[in-house]
C-alpha cells in the first residue's frame, strides 16, 4: 500500500466478531484461555493487547519496520531503548537534544554507569574523535529540539555500524510521512506519538520501533518485562489521529513555511531556525533526506529575557503551553520551559539561549497565525505598558 494508505488500514482489521470498520477498544485487562496452555494470541494487557497490537502494526508499517512496541510515553520509549545496553556501554548523543533526554541520559549515567558523550553531530570529524572501543549506539535527533539542526543520518549510520553501534534515530519532530530514518540505515525508531501520529493533544505515549527479527524479540521482552505497554484506549486515540497523519502534516508546513518566511524579515526578530528555509545551513541535507520540512519553527527575539517573556504572553492564538504536534499553535521558551531539566552548561553550548522561543505550527489560517505573532513582537507596545507601570508605582 502506498504510505497514505497505510495510515487508515496498516494493522486495523482486528473485530472478527463483528467486522467493525474502526478498530475496538479492546479494555480488558485479561483474556479467558480457551484451554490450559491454548489461547486466542492474548493473555493479560501488560504482555499484549489486540488495539495495542493494530498500533504497533500500523507504525511499524509506516516506517518500514518488522515490530513495534507502543508504550506510555515518549520518555518510556527512550527508557526502554536505554535497557539495550548495559554498564559501561558508551552512547554518543545530539549535543542539542530534547531536555528530557538528557535528563534521563544523565539519570542512567549516574545510577547505571552508562557511559553519555554530547556531541555536534553535524561535524563528523567530531564524531569520530568521540568514539571509543566501548561505544555502542548514536543517539540521533534530527530536526533537534528546539534548534532545527539536521545530520547527515546516512552517514552517521555507516559510522556507527563501522564501529558494532547502532544508530537510533528520535523521529518524533517530522513522523514518518517526512523521514523514515530506515531508509537512510538507522537501526531503531523512536517516537513520542503524543506529538504528530496522534495530533490532537489529547493522549501521551510512546513507540519504539525496529528492523531485524533479533532486535524485535528484544524490543518485545523488554516491553512486557518492564511493564511499560500504552493503554488500549490510549492506542485507540493515536491510531485514530494517524489516520489524518498525511493531510495534517501538509498543514502543518504549509503554514510552518509562510510563519518562518514572515519571521525571517521581521525586524524584532534577530535569527529563524527552520530548515525549509534555503537560508537554513542543513537545508540542502533536509531536502534530501527528508520528505518536507514539518511543521516546527524556532526563532531568537531581538532583545532579552524580558522582550522574550513579553512575547510568550502577548499571543491570542499561540497557546503558551509545552509539546507539540497537535493541531492547535503552541508556544514556549525551552530554557524555561521544555529544555529547563537540561544541564545548563549542555544547554548553552549547544547554543539554546534566553532568546529563542519555540512554535509548534497548527493547522489553523496562517494569516492568523502571522498577526498574532506580529502584533506579539510589537516591543514598542511593551515599552509603553512598562512606562505606565512605572509612572503608577512612583505615582503610588
Amino acid at each position: 500500500m502506498h504510505f497514505q494508505t497505510s495510515t487508515i488500514h496498516a494493522g486495523v482489521d482486528k473485530d472478527s466478531a463483528f467486522n467493525s470498520v474502526i478498530t475496538p477498544i479492546y479494555q480488558t485487562s485479561t483474556f479467558r484461555f480457551e484451554n490450559i496452555g491454548q489461547t486466542k494470541g492474548f493473555d493479560y494487557t501488560r504482555s499484549g493487547n489486540p488495539t495495542r497490537k493494530a498500533l504497533e502494526e500500523n507504525i511499524a508499517a509506516l516506517e518500514g519496520g518488522i515490530s513495534a512496541a507502543a508504550v506510555s510515553t515518549g520518555m518510556a520509549a527512550i527508557t526502554l531503548v536505554l535497557h539495550f545496553f548495559k554498564t559501561g556501554d558508551h552512547i554518543l548523543c545530539t549535543h542539542d537534544c530534547y531536555g528530557g533526554t538528557e535528563r534521563l541520559l544523565r539519570t542512567y549515567r549516574e545510577q547505571f554507569g552508562l557511559e553519555i558523550s554530547y556531541i555536534d553531530m553535524r561535524d563528523l570529524s567530531s564524531v569520530r574523535k568521540a568514539i571509543r572501543p566501548n561505544t555502542k549506539a548514536f543517539w540521533i535527533e534530527t530536526p533537534s529540539n528546539p534548534l532545527l539542526n539536521v545530520v547527515d543520518i546516512r552517514e552517521l549510520s555507516q559510522l556507527a555500524h563501522q564501529h558494532g553501534a547502532l544508530s537510533i534515530v528520535d523521529n518524533t519532530f517530522l513522523s514518518p510521512f517526512n523521514q523514515r530514518p530506515f531508509e537512510l540505515g538507522a537501526d531503531i525508531i523512536v517516537h513520542s506519538t503524543t506529538k504528530y501520529l496522534n495530533g490532537h493533544s489529547d493522549v501521551v505515549g510512546g513507540a519504539v520501533v525496529v528492523k531485524n527479527q533479533q532486535h524485535a524479540e528484544r524490543l518485545q521482552f523488554l516491553a512486557n518485562a518492564l511493564g511499560q505497554g500504552a493503554s488500549p484506549f490510549d492506542c485507540w486515540l493515536v491510531l485514530r489521529g494517524i489516520k489524518t497523519l498525511v493531510p495534517r502534516m501538509k498543514e502543518h508546513e504549509r503554514n510552518a513555511r509562510v510563519v518562518a518566511e514572515f519571521l525571517s524579515t521581521h525586524p524584532h526578530v534577530r535569527k529563524v531556525y527552520y530548515p525549509g528555509l534555503e537560508s537554513h545551513p542543513q537545508h540542502e541535507l533536509a531536502k534530501s533526506q527528508q520528505y518536507g520540512f514539518g511543521g516546527m519553527v524556532s526563532f531568537e527575539v531581538d532583545g532579552g529575557i524580558e522582550e522574550a517573556k513579553y512575547v510568550l504572553r502577548s499571543t491570542k492564538i499561540f497557546a503558551l503551553a509545552e509539546s507539540l504536534g497537535g493541531v492547535e499553535s503552541l508556544i514556549e521558551h525551552p530554557t524555561m520551559m521544555s529544555h529547563a531539566s537540561m544541564n545548563p552548561d549542555l544547554r548553552e553550548k549547544a547554543g539554546i539561549n534566553e532568546r529563542v522561543i519555540r512554535l509548534s505550527i497548527g493547522i489553523e489560517d496562517p494569516n492568523d497565525l502571522i498577526e498574532d505573532l506580529d502584533q506579539a513582537l510589537t516591543f514598542e507596545r511593551r515599552t509603553r505598558v512598562s512606562d505606565r507601570a512605572a509612572k503608577v508605582q512612583v505615582e503610588c
